[in-house]
């Protein structure tokens, strides 16, 4: 595989991860509303791991969303609008995968997918011509 093939490997798992979760979210009932928020996490994950591999940086083996956009912020201050999607979607890197570790409801599913979505539509538009 290509370097190119390997970095957009990235996009094509978080993309996959993203289209499951608002899969999950339009016809299962009653909602997996944990898979929902942990997918859409993976998917901002992803994404922001493809930006840093596509600017030559080796992303750090971390679910913390935080982490990740400060690392993309030295890159491209643009990265600085997502306090707010950064702590909410670090919350459901871990601990929606365990029984009773964190409680969720419907808000949470939506509001995942609309954070993740605006992540990942911000870095596919820097990453446009790549």
């Amino acid at each position: 595989m290509k370097v190119n093939e390997d970095i957009h490997e990235w996009q094509r798992h978080a993309d996959m991860d993203f289209d499951i979760a608002r899969h999950l979210y339009k016809t299962f009932r009653p909602l997996p509303i944990e898979r929902i928020c942990f997918l859409s996490q993976q998917a901002a994950e992803k994404i922001l791991k493809y930006y840093l591999v596509s600017k030559s940086v080796v992303p750090p083996k971390t679910h913390d969303i935080r982490e990740l956009t400060q690392m993309c912020s030295n890159l491209d201050e643009g990265f600085a609008v997502f306090r707010y999607e950064e702590i909410t979607l670090t919350r459901y890197g871990v601990m929606p995968r365990y029984p009773n570790e964190l409680e969720l409801e419907k808000h949470d599913a939506e509001t995942a997918i609309k954070y993740a979505d605006k992540i990942m539509t911000f870095v596919k538009g820097l990453l446009v011509d790549t």
